[in-house]
């Protein structure tokens, strides 16, 4: 998932979003663990969809903080 893809979810699709790349980590860990894991790629693409969330959120936080302060 790209970063503008992100910016134009509202923040429930993006908290919805972030809770099932979690759910899907926590699979793709444990089919590791047991061995049956194929796309091992797989988890470090859902680690990197999680930072682009996390980074977004921060930013509009961030713009509402200011935008609060100045006003």
């Amino acid at each position: 998932m790209k970063a503008a893809e992100i910016r134009e979810l509202s923040d429930e699709k993006i908290a919805e979003k972030m809770k099932s790349l979690y759910q899907e980590s926590f699979n793709l860990r444990f089919q590791q663990a047991t061995s049956q894991l194929e796309n091992t790629a797989r988890i470090r693409m859902v680690r990197k969809d999680i930072a682009r969330i996390k980074t977004i959120i921060g930013a509009r936080s961030l713009t509402t903080a200011v935008a609060d302060k100045e006003t």
